[in-house]
């Protein structure tokens, strides 16, 4: 359960990563694509970034601004953010207010710098589309629109 698409060699087409994550996942994705380009100046880029430990994702930045890696997974998908060290300040502010399953995660997270880490958060919920992406404005807030 959960596979990844683990063959750096074969660069997946749309319908193999559509077969992947399945209907439910794909209208996840497609949620999740929509809401960030609402808030971001969104690029998305196909990439195999960190071998077959995470297997064929997506990269979405702001503009030059790193936001999360998504990684395809059968049935789901993982989405990966960093929140950096002049983040935890707010992350810690709001921690009462996220899902038991966020809290965890944040707990459970591979250190990076003095309190900061990377979250891996599956989405299997709707949901938790809206939670990611609080959890996404944390790292980075979005540019206030004109």
């Amino acid at each position: 359960m959960y596979e990844r698409m683990l063959d750096g060699g074969h660069r997946p087409s749309t319908l193999e990563i559509q077969n992947t994550l399945g209907m439910k996942a794909c209208a996840y994705l497609n949620l999740l694509e929509t809401r960030l380009a609402d808030l971001y100046d969104l690029r998305k880029e196909l990439r195999f970034p960190f071998g077959n430990d995470y297997g064929w994702g997506v990269k979405y930045s702001h503009k030059a601004v790193h936001l999360v890696y998504v990684f395809f997974e059968q049935g789901a998908f993982t989405v990966m953010l960093q929140i950096g060290d002049a983040r935890v300040p707010l992350m810690k502010e709001s921690l009462s207010s996220w899902s038991e399953k966020a809290r965890t995660l944040w707990e459970n997270r591979y250190p990076c710098g003095e309190e900061g880490g990377w979250i891996r958060y599956r989405i299997l919920e709707q949901e938790e589309i809206e939670e990611i992406i609080r959890l996404i404005m944390i790292k980075k807030a979005p540019p206030k629109k004109r």
